[in-house]
Parts: C-alpha cells; sequence; structure tokens
C-alpha cells in the first residue's frame, strides 16, 4: 500500500471498536475485522499480522476488565496462557509445514459442533462446577493444542478454549469467559512477536485499531460481566456458526467442494 489515508484509519478504528466488543464477549473479533483489512487494500499476510496486533489489544484489555472483577484463578491461568503464548510461537514457526487444507475442511465441522454443544448444554450458568481435569493436565494438553492451532490458523481459538474451561475446568460461563481471554492474549502476542519481527504489520492501521479494539473490549467485557449467562451462551452460538459459514463461503474451502461435488454427481 501506498500512503494511507486518513479516513480509512478512521473507518478501522471503528470496525475495531466493535469488533473488540464482540470479542470481550464471545470471541470471533476476526469475523470483523479481517475482511475489513483484506478490503482496505492489505494483503493475506499483512492482514493477520495486523490483525494479530489489533486482536492482542482487544484479549488484554478484556483480561484486564475480567481480572479487576477477581474473575480470574491466576495460580491456574497462567501456566495455562504461559504454555499457550509459547505453543502459539510454534504454531506460527510450523504453518507453512501443516496441510492448510484439512485444517480449512475441519475447523468449520468443530466450529458447529461446539455451536450445538452452547445451545443444548444443560449446564451453561454463571456458577462454577466440579472440574474433570487438573488445571494442570489442561496446561499440557488442551492449552498447548489450541495455542498451537492459533498460531497457525486462528479462527474459532476462543471457542476452543471456551468449551475446554466449561466442560473440563467446570468453570463458570463468565470466569471461562475470563480465562479464555487471557489465553487468547498469551497465544495472539505469541504469534504477533514472530509477525512483526518479520516486517509485516502495517503499524499505523496496527496501532489505530489497537486502540479501537481497547475500547471496545472494556464495552463487551462489563456486558460480559453483567449479563453473563443470557448474553454469552447465544452470542457464543451465533459467532461459531457465523464463523463456520465464513470459512465454507471461500470457493477454494475443500469441505464445499467435496459438499458440492457429491450434489454434482447426483
Amino acid at each position: 500500500m501506498g500512503g494511507i489515508e486518513l479516513s480509512l484509519i478512521v473507518t478501522l478504528f471503528g470496525v475495531a471498536v466493535a469488533a473488540g466488543c464482540v470479542d470481550a464477549i464471545a470471541g470471533g473479533g476476526g469475523l470483523i475485522t479481517m475482511p475489513s483489512l483484506i478490503l482496505a487494500g492489505l494483503d493475506p499476510v499483512s492482514a493477520i499480522a495486523t490483525n494479530k496486533l489489533q486482536g492482542s489489544a482487544g484479549a488484554c484489555s478484556a483480561t484486564y476488565a475480567f481480572a479487576r472483577r477477581g474473575l480470574i484463578r491466576w495460580p491456574e491461568a497462567r501456566p495455562i496462557a504461559l504454555v499457550a503464548g509459547l505453543a502459539s510461537i510454534l504454531g506460527a514457526l510450523c504453518v507453512s509445514l501443516l496441510p492448510r487444507a484439512v485444517l480449512d475442511a475441519g475447523v468449520p465441522v468443530l466450529l458447529v459442533a461446539i455451536a450445538l454443544y452452547f445451545a443444548t448444554a444443560k449446564r451453561m450458568s454463571n456458577e462454577d462446577a466440579a472440574a474433570r481435569m487438573s488445571a494442570g493436565l489442561f496446561a499440557v494438553t488442551v492449552a498447548p493444542a489450541v495455542g498451537f492451532y492459533d498460531g497457525v490458523f486462528g479462527p474459532g481459538a476462543g471457542a476452543f478454549y471456551m468449551v475446554g474451561f466449561v466442560t473440563l475446568l467446570g468453570l463458570g460461563v463468565v470466569r471461562a469467559t475470563a480465562h479464555t481471554k487471557l489465553a487468547n492474549a498469551a497465544s495472539n502476542l505469541g504469534s504477533l512477536a514472530l509477525f512483526a519481527a518479520s516486517g509485516h504489520v502495517l503499524w499505523p492501521i496496527g496501532i489505530a485499531m489497537a486502540v479501537g479494539a481497547f475500547l471496545g473490549a472494556q464495552l463487551g467485557s462489563v456486558l460480559a460481566m453483567r449479563l453473563g449467562a443470557r448474553l454469552i451462551r447465544p452470542l457464543l452460538v451465533t459467532i461459531a456458526c457465523g464463523m463456520a459459514l465464513r470459512l465454507l463461503s471461500d470457493p477454494a474451502n475443500p469441505l464445499r467442494q467435496a459438499v458440492l461435488g457429491y450434489f454434482a454427481a447426483g
């Protein structure tokens, strides 16, 4: 891109405010920001890198807001966040070595399954329940898997963290959202470090969007804490389905091609 117009920066700032608000509640803010960055003229790599900057700011902002309310259990959360961040760096390093087609086909299926889970799960409250595994085991199994995925690809990472925190660690919806934001912040910062070092971040746009995402996340965090499961549950279902449809809308998606090919053959 050549010179960056002020009107474009202002527009993307507004986009980031909206995305930060949504992301703080249920994740999926990238559904709003990534298409906007592509439409603004950024190449795909620069769009991903710049999006990691605003995503990191939003996740850190939400984490701060939840932490002020005492919703993060730091002794359990710190190791999970640390491992997620390190795994995301490894994922970003391995991005060119993994079969992208497998991710393109598999992630929409997982997102639909997550949407169905949150839509039908009986226990979706703000109260904590009995954990099915220890936080230590979670930190060495689920956290690195999702963190690695976030570094490689990204869409749906927040939803995957949420499922783990709710079903495996027994956290209530609001506390699970708080822990998800911390893990998201760590994995975003890990992959952002690599993108920044390689010079792919477009800083004027990224900084403006980071400020917008920070402010939007503050608003989203307040709404999440105030309304709890009444807001988070339906928004999680909507965001997960939206991400799945967004991925499947790509004509090159192998799952889409396979389904269309099946019906065409029939």
